[in-house]
């Protein structure tokens, strides 16, 4: 039987926080304009669900999911579409949001082919910004932690599909 050590290290009071700061950094920055928040799935459901109910301008959703991870803890470095977006973002305002920024690779791929749908502009958004395994340079414009090292679980993320509802 596996065992996993799991450490608390971001309470759920400061997710709390933060979700809500970067909600209302999102709406003064949007005032007037009606963004797309496009979310990458599996991982980014809870916080999504969160970050938008707390953003006070109209906006529209939309989800991508894209596969990089597999069932190991490392990324392989193939990056898969597998859900594309389904509403038109062509001349419209674009923010990304992702659980997780590691690599950077997954997020270039996925920058990249929404670029190709003419957006007014791409923002970025992340629970967390992890910074050990960078390999790709990525602008962050929104984000509630950053972190160096470790992985994390819960709140949505997970490790081989567990913990998610940690």
């Amino acid at each position: 039987m596996n065992r996993y050590r799991i450490v608390n290290k971001i309470s759920e009071q400061e997710i709390r926080q933060q979700v809500k700061k970067i909600a209302r950094d999102i709406t003064n920055e949007y005032q007037g304009r009606e963004p797309v928040l496009i979310g990458v799935l599996n991982g980014v459901f809870i916080f999504f669900s969160d970050l938008v109910r707390e953003i006070s301008v109209p906006l529209k959703i939309d989800f991508v999911r894209l596969a990089s991870y597999g069932s190991r803890d490392v990324s392989s470095g193939k990056i898969t579409l597998t859900k594309d977006i389904e509403l038109p973002v062509k001349g419209k305002p674009v923010i990304i949001v992702e659980d997780i920024i590691d690599t950077g690779s997954t997020l270039s791929f996925l920058v990249a082919h929404i670029k190709e749908r003419d957006p007014e502009s791409i923002k970025i958004c992340a629970l967390i910004n992890k910074l050990e395994r960078r390999e790709k340079k990525i602008g962050i414009d929104y984000w509630g932690f950053e972190i160096k090292e470790g992985f994390m679980v819960g709140y949505g993320l997970d490790y081989n599909e567990k913990f998610r509802y940690l």
